[in-house]
Order: structure tokens, then sequence, then C-alpha cells
């Protein structure tokens, strides 16, 4: 989990150079930043775990950390969607960066067509407000990463990728 934390981070900090709104920029490097830091603490706490051995105490704690990880995890992705919207500017040759931007495009072009489908489809109330039964959620950046498929033969045992190996290729 840690490792995937600094790949959410490692995301997030290219999400953020190269957003077009200094805002979400800002928004988006703050959540990398408590992001990291749970991330740390969560390693600290694992090591610390492993020496110890098995007390109630370590264990909450170690679970405590992981529930902030995650919840760090989804403020970064929701700050992603939000730069996303707002538009990235031209991402530079580096291929971790291109593959992060195509990643948020296919995003992006999934909600684009799900907001289409929606106002073609959409069923309203009598005060001509759409109605929210039956309606289908938006796609969210969340959703993208748990779709994809585990490749956990890519995933190093250390917390830095391996050379060739690049930020989306591991699974969330």
């Amino acid at each position: 989990m840690v490792s995937d934390g600094q790949v959410v981070v490692k995301f997030g900090n290219i999400l953020a150079k190269h957003c077009l709104d200094q805002r979400c920029s800002m928004e988006l490097l703050r959540a990398t930043e408590h992001t990291q830091s749970i991330s740390s603490q969560l390693g600290i706490v694992a090591r610390v775990k492993a020496v110890t051995g098995e007390s109630r105490a370590s264990s909450e704690l170690l679970l405590s950390n992981v529930q902030n990880l995650i919840q760090a995890v989804q403020h970064v992705l929701r700050a992603a969607e939000a730069a996303c919207v707002k538009g990235l500017g031209q991402p530079p040759e580096d291929p971790e960066e291109e593959e992060v931007a195509a990643f948020c495009q296919q995003w992006r072009k999934t909600l684009t067509q799900h907001r289409a489908k929606e106002a073609l489809n959409s069923a309203r109330d009598e005060l001509g407000l759409r109605k929210t039964r039956g309606a289908k959620a938006e796609p969210t950046l969340m959703s993208l990463v748990q779709e994809q498929p585990p490749r956990s033969r890519n995933i190093p045992k250390h917390p830095n990728p391996r050379k060739g190996h690049t930020v989306m290729d591991r699974h969330l």
C-alpha cells in the first residue's frame, strides 16, 4: 500500500505540473503532499509492527494509517478530476507524463460521453428537474483505476519503480 501511495503521489505531481488552472494545481499539490506524508507514516508504522510483532495497539495504528491513506488517495483523485476537467497543458516527451495524460484524456472522454448520453436521455420531472432514480453515476478516476486489471507481476518489492516501469504500470 505504501508503494501504491507513492504512485498516486507521482501521478498527482505530474498532473499538477501540467494543469492549466493554478487553483486546481495548488489543491492537487496539497493533496499529494498530504498523501506523501501519510504514505511515509504508514511505511514507518509497518516496519515497527514487523519488528515488534503482534499487539493490539500497533494493529489499530496500522489500520488507522491505512484508512487515512485511502482517504488521502481519494482526495488526490478528486483533485485530479478537477484538474483534468479544467484542462492540461501539453506534456513534454517524457513517456511517464504522456502515459498520465493519455489516462486522463481517456477518463475525460468517458465523462464527456456519459454527460452527453445523460443530456439526451435524461428523464425530467414535472418541474424540469432531472430524476436521480435510475440514473447512472458519472465515471470517476477512481472507478477507472479500479477497472484496470491487476498487474501484480510488475509491482516491485520496493517503493521506487524499476527502470522501464511507469506510473500507471501498477495496479492501485
